[in-house]
Order: structure tokens, then C-alpha cells, then sequence
């Protein structure tokens, strides 16, 4: 015969065991129906034909291109209806970046919403994620990727999916995606209104058919230098600005001496300057 007090303990046992399979299954069913919920709401963001009451948010979407699947986001903005025609703004993300983290960091989908036009962050390709630009960069440089044939066709899909004013069409990039705006208006010049490429340069043999408009900074604009720091400082002062003899590698590739190769730090290198057009900025920085 059990004692009192076991019956007693075996029961809270039981009962703290049905208590805990009743919040395993709870959990279970709420897993079950947040995932049904995201795989509904992902499906829904990837179909462009939605209605126009649908497209408040940013829609991810795909596009088949020179064998390879393309991915893009597109951004309508607030309360968009067909009919009336909108600019068109694509953003290009830097190499290693993506067009996820590029809307994020342009913020041009609020833009997008308080401006009234339609934003566009088409992703490059490979492993790490490059446009090709001409000169640049990684594989979609090296694979010779049609990155021109890709945004010209995304743009034409656009343009059917979207009322696009075709006179209002701009390209913007970071970087690598700045390089690749540049590429766009030597290339596209026909389809492309404006560039405004940010940290990027041009590198392709540039002979657009067209006008293209790039945007300069206004005269007195220019942003001041950051001030060196101590180790740029340390640089200048041990030489920089004078032209270093090259090393002797002739001996079996042994390192040459340090009095062979760049000036050693000494009193009389601290005081005289570097170079002539270092002195004022020597003056103003130490």
C-alpha cells in the first residue's frame, strides 16, 4: 500500500506531465500556423500580378535571363494606381552587398513613398555578389556577364508590369553598383534619363547615343578633409611624398636593409618636409 503522501506526489507527477505534453502541442499547432502564415505571405510578395491595394510594400520578384534566374525588389509606391505614369528609379548595390541591404541603406523605398515614384534594386550574380562593370568587377566581370542585357530587360518588364514615364528613368549605385550606373548610361543612353552614381568610376569606353545627365557638385560644396591621424601623421613626417629606391632582390630574394629601403624615422626627418606641396599641410595638421 502506498503512503498518503506518495499518492500524493505521483499525482503532482501526473498532472505537471499532462501540463507540459498540453504546451508542446500548443507550441506545435502556433509553429504550424507561423509557417503556414510566412510561406502565404512570401508567395504572395513574389507575384507581381497582385492588386493595386496589395502593392503597399516591397514586392521581391524574378526574371529569366541568359540561362540564369535573376532576383530583383520592386517598390510601388503608397496608394499607386495604374494609369498614371511614374518615374522610375533603379538602385544597384555595391560587390559583396546585395539589393536587400541597398534598400536599407538608400532608404529610397520611404523616398519612393513620399516622392510618388517606383524604386528598383536588382540583384548582380556569383557566389560573392559582383556587377559587371567593364573594368570590375570579381566573376561577373570575369564570366562576362550581359548585366546590360539583364537591367534592359528588367526594365521593359517593368515598364508592362508598372505606368512607367519612359522620359523619367534614373540608375543610382554604391560602388561596384556605382560603376555599373556608369556602364548603364554609356550603354543605355537611349532609355535613361539621369545617373547618380555614389563611390564609383567609370571604366568602359563611353560613346552613348544619347544625353545623359550626371550631377556634379555645385562650386564651394566640396567636403573638407578629415584630419590625418596620429599614424598617417607618423607617415608623413618619416618621409612620405619622396620616392624610395627599389629593393635589391638579386641577392637570392633576401630583404634588403632598412637603410636600403624606406627612410628610417629620424629628428631631421620629422622637420623636413616631405614634399613642396606637403608644407601647408604639414603646418595645419601637427
Amino acid at each position: 500500500m502506498l503512503s498518503r503522501q506518495e499518492e500524493s506526489w505521483n499525482k503532482m507527477a501526473a498532472d505537471a506531465a499532462m501540463k507540459t505534453q498540453r504546451t508542446l502541442v500548443i507550441l506545435g499547432v502556433i509553429l504550424t500556423l507561423l509557417g503556414i502564415a510566412v510561406m502565404r505571405r512570401g508567395s504572395v510578395r513574389a507575384t507581381l500580378g497582385m492588386p493595386a491595394a496589395m502593392r503597399a510594400g516591397t514586392i521581391s520578384g524574378t526574371l529569366e535571363f541568359g540561362g540564369l534566374t535573376r532576383g530583383y525588389l520592386v517598390h510601388p509606391p503608397l496608394g499607386y494606381h495604374p494609369g498614371t505614369p511614374l518615374p522610375l528609379v533603379f538602385v544597384l548595390h555595391g560587390a559583396t552587398e546585395s539589393n536587400y541591404g541597398v534598400e536599407e541603406l538608400s532608404r529610397m523605398s520611404p523616398k519612393a513613398d513620399a516622392e510618388h515614384f517606383v524604386a528598383v534594386y536588382p540583384a548582380g550574380t556569383g557566389r560573392v555578389v559582383t556587377w559587371n562593370a567593364g573594368g570590375c568587377c570579381g566573376a561577373a566581370m570575369k564570366e562576362n556577364v550581359d548585366d546590360i542585357g539583364f537591367l534592359r530587360a528588367l526594365l521593359e518588364k517593368i515598364e508592362r508590369d508598372y505606368t512607367i514615364d519612359s522620359k523619367r528613368v534614373y540608375f543610382t549605385g554604391i560602388s561596384n553598383g556605382g560603376m555599373m550606373s556608369y556602364r548603364v548610361a554609356c550603354e543605355m543612353a537611349e532609355q535613361v534619363a539621369a545617373i547618380a552614381p555614389v563611390e564609383g568610376a567609370l571604366n568602359v569606353e563611353c560613346h552613348p547615343t544619347a544625353p545623359v545627365a550626371v550631377p556634379r557638385p555645385a562650386a564651394g560644396t566640396a567636403r573638407r578633409r578629415a584630419p590625418p591621424t596620429p599614424r598617417v601623421r607618423r607617415w608623413i613626417r618619416n618621409g612620405a611624398g619622396r620616392s624610395p629606391r627599389r629593393p635589391d632582390i638579386s641577392d637570392r630574394g633576401r630583404a634588403p636593409r632598412r637603410s636600403g629601403a624606406w627612410p628610417a624615422r629620424s629628428r631631421r626627418s620629422r622637420r623636413a618636409p616631405p614634399c613642396a606641396g606637403c608644407v601647408g599641410f604639414r603646418r595645419r595638421h601637427r
